[in-house]
């Protein structure tokens, strides 16, 4: 039978599925039973900074606390249970699976909040992923300054921890190569690409926003697809796993053959069941007996960036000469 066993952050995945951050992870008894259906690896449903900011917000305006000792005392204690809740997940899922447990952290800014992750390595985590996921609107944004603040996150991380840390990028960036290098020169063990946008939309009929299509769908898999073979020949020593898009074993196979070790996997989980994860890593394995694969490392990166000459690289392509060049 071929190996679907695969290195992603340091960590020894028995298969390349790793169930991404959602409801899907947020308990002790929903992790162990993707353990049990077969995942790789599980990260954890993030611990939400701005969520606790606004929870704290929300209650001390309730209770009217106008002195800052009181503000500071509220503010405190809100954040501590929070995370107190989230360690207790990592705690309890550890005893229950034998799989990598990856704590996530969803934030914004370079915080005090950094101090909880020695909190979450000290409970067990196998490894933490950082998502900093923000829009850039300002007009007086100044260019690098949120790929600085990445890196400055990241830095601070890394004196606090010695887990491996993930970092989870959002696809705003003109540039995502230069950022993945400067984070793999800063420490960090991996990188996921892409984190995906709350989706907007607009109802006409009630002329009001919405909410736009919740799971993903497998026509954004190309854009991951596009960087990761790209970084995957240019970037070296730094693992990464694809996100959004990979909803069967085609998807993992596409994504390993562009440079990944890894994917997560969210929608299509919650579209077709935990017990979907067997139906995946089969085809895969499928796949690799029919080409003469017997593991995963032996083909990793074969169809990247390197594999193609500067006149037929896709991955760099803009334009749909080949396909569109004559519809105008």
């Amino acid at each position: 039978m071929s190996l679907l066993t695969t290195s992603f952050a340091g960590l020894k995945l028995s298969n390349p599925i790793i169930v991404s951050s959602s409801g899907l992870t947020d308990s002790a008894e929903k992790i162990a039973r993707l353990a049990e259906a077969g995942a790789g690896a599980v990260v954890m449903k993030s611990l939400f900074e701005e969520q606790i900011m606004m929870e704290t917000n929300q209650a001390i305006a309730y209770n009217a606390y106008e002195h800052s000792e009181g503000y500071d005392y509220f503010s405190t204690y809100i954040r501590q249970h929070k995370v107190s809740e989230y360690l207790d997940v990592i705690r309890n899922s550890k005893k229950s699976c034998d799989i990598p447990v990856i704590a996530s952290i969803s934030c914004h800014d370079n915080a005090e909040w950094t101090s909880f992750a020695k909190e979450i390595e000290n409970a067990g985590a196998d490894a933490l992923e950082i998502n900093i996921l923000a829009l850039q609107t300002s007009k007086k944004y100044e260019y690098g300054s949120f790929e600085k603040e990445h890196v400055s996150i990241l830095q601070r991380l890394k004196k606090d921890v010695n887990i491996p840390i993930i970092m989870k990028l959002g696809n705003n960036f003109s540039n995502p190569i230069n950022l993945i290098d400067q984070l793999k020169e800063n420490g960090a063990d991996a990188v996921v690409l892409f984190n995906r946008f709350y989706p907007v939309d607009i109802d006409t009929d009630t002329m009001t926003h919405t909410v736009g299509q919740v799971l993903s769908n497998g026509s954004e898999l190309s854009n991951s697809l596009r960087w990761t073979g790209i970084a995957s020949n240019v970037v070296k020593n730094i693992d990464i796993a694809i996100s959004g898009g990979v909803h069967d074993g085609d998807g993992i196979v596409k994504s390993i053959l562009a440079g990944a070790n890894a994917v997560e996997v969210c929608s299509i989980i919650f579209e077709k069941g935990p017990e979907f994860i067997k139906v995946m890593n089969d085809n895969v394995i499928d796949w690799m007996n029919k080409k003469g694969f017997s593991s995963i490392s032996q083909f990793i990166g074969k169809l990247n960036a390197g594999s193609v000459n500067d006149e037929t690289n896709m991955f760099e392509r803009t334009q749909f000469m080949k396909y569109f060049g004559g519809k105008h």
